[in-house]
C-alpha cells in the first residue's frame, strides 16, 4: 500500500485520523466552559487514565475547540523537575497580552500583567526555575506576598477580570497534571476553589494518570468537589472497529472483519496501539482488502516497534531495582497485585521495597486502585517486561 497514504498516526499527542468514544467527554466540557463564561457554577475538570489512551489528543482538541468558541486559552505540560509557577507564567503573560489588545478588557489585562511581574519578583528566587522578563512595573501589594496560595489567587483572579471584561473564558490545560508537587498543586486548588466562589470565568482542564484523583485529595481535602474526574479508557470493540475502518475507507481500501476484530483483540482498543497497529498493518498489505494474514504479519512489526519507542524509552529511566520490581509483577500477570505478593516473588520484605514503589508511582510506571495493590499505568508494559528481561536472567 502507499506508504505516502498510510493515515494512521501513532504519535505522542498527535491526532489520529479519526477520533471516535470521545464524544460524551467533549461535550461534558464544552458545557462546563460555556457556563464559566456566564459566570456560572461549573466545575473544572481532570481527566484521568493510563497511557496510551489518548488523554493529551482530547486534551489538545478540548483547547482548539474552545479557542474557536473564543476561549482565552493556556496549554502547559507539567514535567517532573519544574515548578508550577515556572511553566504557569510565561502560558498566562501570553493569554494576558492577547486580552490587552481587546478594548473592554486592555486595562484589567495591564494590571494583571503587572501582577504577573510582582510574583516573578516575590518568587524568582524560592523557585530558580522561573525565568522570565517583564517591561511593566509590578503593582505594589499585587501577587507579590510571597505566600504561593495567597498570590497564585490573586493572580488568576485578576486575569479572570479580565477574561469577564472582554465576554471571554479563561480556560487552563494541564498535561501530566500528576507530576505538580502537592504543596503546588495544593495551592492551585486553593485558588480554583476561591474563583469559583467569586464566579469568575476561570476553568482548568487537565490530564494525567489514574493517581491524580487520589493526589488532589491528598493536596486538598475538598477537591474530589470541585473537580470531575472522567475516565479515559480503552474504547469499545465498536469504535476500536471504527478507528481502523473509516481511515481506510476513506482512502478506498477495504478490511477484512476477521481482519479488523484481530487488530482490535491484539490492542484491546487502547487508541495508541490501535493507531501502530493501523500503521503497520497498511505497510504490509499490498492490495485491497487487507486481510488476517496481513494483521499478523503487522503484529510483529508493531510489537517491535512499541518495544523500541513506547516501551522502550519507560524502560530506559528506571534504576535496575526499579526494573527488578516491575519484572516480578509482570512475572504474575497484568495484575493489579497485591505489595504483598510482589515482595513474595522478590523474596523481599513490603517495608523494605516501599521506596522502590513510591519512586515508580513518582515515575508514573505504577499506581495504587487500592490500598495495598499495584498496577502498571502502561498497558501491555508486563508483556514487555517479560520480553526484555526473560525468565532466569532477572532474578
Amino acid at each position: 500500500m502507499d506508504p505516502i497514504r498510510n493515515p494512521y498516526a501513532p504519535g505522542a499527542g498527535t491526532p489520529p485520523p479519526e477520533l471516535v468514544g470521545r464524544e460524551e467527554v467533549l461535550e461534558s466540557v464544552r458545557i462546563a466552559i460555556e457556563r464559566k463564561r456566564l459566570g456560572r457554577s461549573s466545575k473544572s475538570v481532570l481527566m484521568v487514565g493510563l497511557r496510551g489512551v489518548g488523554k493529551t489528543v482530547l486534551l489538545e482538541r478540548i483547547r482548539m475547540d474552545a479557542e474557536v468558541n473564543g476561549a482565552c486559552t493556556l496549554r502547559i505540560e507539567a514535567p517532573e523537575n519544574r515548578s508550577l509557577p515556572s511553566i504557569l507564567l510565561p502560558q498566562l503573560r501570553m493569554a494576558l497580552l492577547k486580552l490587552s489588545g481587546k478594548e473592554k478588557a486592555k486595562e484589567l489585562a495591564q494590571r494583571a500583567l503587572r501582577g504577573v511581574a510582582g510574583f516573578v519578583r516575590a518568587f524568582k528566587l524560592r523557585y530558580g526555575d522561573i525565568e522570565l522578563s517583564l517591561d511593566l512595573e509590578p503593582e505594589p501589594g499585587l501577587a507579590d506576598n510571597g505566600e504561593l496560595e495567597t498570590d497564585l489567587h490573586d493572580l488568576l483572579r485578576v486575569a479572570g477580570e479580565a477574561a469577564r471584561a472582554d465576554g471571554s473564558v479563561l480556560a487552563i490545560f494541564v498535561d501530566e497534571l500528576q507530576y505538580v508537587r502537592e504543596a503546588e498543586l495544593a495551592a492551585l486548588i486553593t485558588a480554583l476553589h476561591q474563583l469559583e466562589q467569586e464566579s469568575l470565568p476561570v476553568i482548568m482542564i487537565g490530564a494525567g494518570l489514574p493517581q491524580l484523583r487520589a493526589r488532589t485529595g491528598k493536596a486538598k481535602s475538598y477537591a474530589e468537589r470541585l473537580f470531575d474526574f472522567p475516565q479515559i479508557g480503552e474504547l469499545s470493540s465498536q469504535d476500536a472497529r471504527l478507528a481502523i475502518d473509516k481511515p481506510a475507507r476513506d482512502e478506498g481500501i477495504a478490511i477484512e472483519d476477521d481482519a479488523l476484530d484481530l487488530i482490535v483483540a491484539q490492542t484491546r482498543g487502547y487508541p495508541y496501539f490501535l493507531q501502530e497497529w493501523g500503521k503497520h498493518t497498511w505497510e504490509v498489505a499490498n492490495s485491497s482488502p487487507i486481510t488476517v494474514g496481513d494483521v499478523q504479519e503487522a503484529s510483529q512489526q508493531a510489537e517491535a516497534a512499541l518495544d523500541e519507542s513506547f516501551f522502550r524509552v519507560r524502560f530506559d529511566r528506571l534504576t535496575p531495582v526499579e526494573r527488578r520490581y516491575l519484572r516480578a509483577m509482570a512475572e504474575m500477570g497484568e495484575g493489579p497485585h497485591r505489595s504483598g505478593d510482589i515482595a513474595q516473588e522478590l523474596g523481599r520484605s513490603v517495608q523494605s521495597l516501599a521506596p522502590t514503589r513510591n519512586q515508580l508511582i513518582n515515575k508514573g510506571m505504577i499506581w495504587s486502585p487500592g490500598h495495598g495493590d499495584t498496577a502498571f499505568t502502561v498497558p501491555m508494559f508486563d508483556q514487555f517486561m517479560v520480553r526484555i528481561m526473560p525468565a532466569g536472567t532477572w532474578r
